[in-house]
């Protein structure tokens, strides 16, 4: 039987081999791990769909395949050797080749107004493309088989959408009526040879670097960034951590910062809900979500990956330690789910075991809102006629001003710096 790449669920259409456990001539039993594949930002394996011997490998690690591709050939218990694999007919294209790119006339003095040239849409499966390039296209509402994809095969870049939507804009912006210059063409991105000014090492980006990559970009070209400062006396909240941190090892759970951090943010979450909330630009309308599921950034080897901690305001302080320290673990391990990273209404990013102060956190879209939390330091502080060593923690709140005011944010972290500076004993007691 053939094996081929199935579905992971939604988003994960394609990705990277990051291992093969298996070898022609194996013996493999059902449901046995054959090989892990790297899709968006989770790693995820693949079993063997029934017993056999594996006849036949078409992959090898660091390929990028998509759903629907042949994996490898398994032969049951007393079945003959499997044959050479079907022809591969590439998802790109139907019956035609891949149209070459336009390349662009001399511009002359005027011009009438065209309309720019975009591929027919291609019948048949969906061209091919990396999960980031999919997502970006998705929440624009591009339909990626108008697109011209550049790479071998007809694969779309993200350089080809954005060239795409370069053409778009170019179209909703051309007055018809009057003439106007044909729009510059988006300009190709080239490869520069670094080499010439002295000895350089590269290596290719991984699935995930360019995942992050793509979000990042995203996240800063489509929402205006505005990052709110400030600073919060957190000494109390040590003081509670070095009084009951024991107690909680004895059960598994690790007193941090960032446990206090998501209880404390919960009721700000809660009063302010336009943080707790997405744009849904299709419709153009806000959505205001009822639950408050909070993304943790936590820096692996690999990158920076976002689980999502679940509920966090029907959870006790035990509960979002002991299931937090369980998540960042699974999470360097790169054993979290896709859907253990989707569905965050909230994002904290906590820098301070690293070392840092202030800095300004990207918002994580489609959320509105993410906090960071910097290094905490010991600083004098004027406490009524008396001057103290207090633990001060910076915070950085980033958020997005399409629709969260200024005023609106000032208000959420002279809260959110109560909350921490008068964090109840009662939540953490056991």
């Amino acid at each position: 039987m053939d094996v081929r790449l199935p579905r992971l669920g939604e988003g994960a259409d394609s990705g990277t081999i990051a291992s093969i456990f298996v070898k022609e001539g194996d013996q493999v039993k059902l449901d046995q791990p054959v090989l892990e594949l790297e899709s968006e930002k989770a790693v995820a394996t693949i079993p063997a769909p029934a017993a056999g011997t594996v006849t036949k490998l078409y992959v090898k690690e660091g390929d990028e395949i998509k759903v629907g591709q042949l994996l490898m050939a398994l032969a049951e218990s007393g079945a003959a050797p499997a044959g050479p694999p079907p022809p591969v007919v590439d998802a790109t294209v139907g019956d035609e080749e891949p149209e070459p790119p336009v390349v662009p006339s001399a511009p002359s003095a005027v011009v009438a107004p065209t309309v720019p040239h975009f591929p027919p849409p291609v019948q048949g499966p969906p061209p091919a493309a990396s999960p980031s390039v999919r997502k970006i296209a998705r929440e624009l509402g591009i339909d990626l088989t108008r697109v011209h994809g550049s790479e071998r095969g007809g694969r779309i870049t993200l350089a080809d959408l954005r060239q795409h939507v370069a053409r778009l804009q170019a179209i909703a912006f051309q007055a018809p009526a009057q003439p106007a210059a044909a729009p510059a063409p988006v300009p190709a991105v080239e490869s520069i040879d670094f080499s010439r000014w002295g000895k350089v090492a590269s290596k290719k980006m991984t699935t995930l670097r360019r995942t992050i990559s793509g979000k990042m970009a995203l996240s800063w070209t489509t929402i205006p960034h505005i990052t709110q400062f400030d600073e919060a006396d957190i000494s109390g909240i040590l003081a509670l951590r070095k009084k009951y941190a024991s107690q909680y090892e004895k059960k598994e759970a690790h007193l941090t910062l960032t446990a206090f951090a998501l209880m404390a943010v919960v009721p700000v979450l809660k009063k302010y809900p336009i943080f707790n909330s997405s744009i849904d630009e299709a419709a153009g309308a806000i959505v205001t979500k009822e639950y408050i599921h909070v993304g943790i950034a936590v820096d692996t080897e690999q990158g920076l990956i976002v689980p999502v901690l679940r509920d966090v305001d029907r959870k006790s302080m035990l509960e979002i330690a002991t299931e937090l320290n369980q998540l960042a673990e699974r999470t360097r391990q790169r054993k979290v789910s896709l859907e253990e990273m989707q569905g965050g209404s909230f994002t904290i990013s906590n820098q301070g075991g690293i070392g840092s102060a202030h800095f300004t956190p990207i918002v994580n879209k489609p959320e509105v809102a993410i906090l960071g939390l910097g290094r905490g330091a010991v600083k004098p502080v004027v406490r009524g006629t008396k001057i103290e060593p207090r633990t001060i923690l910076p915070l950085s709140l980033s958020y997005d001003h399409r629709i969260v005011d200024g005023a609106d944010a000032a208000r959420f972290m002279v809260d959110l710096v109560q909350a921490f500076e008068k964090f109840k004993e009662s939540d953490v007691r056991l």
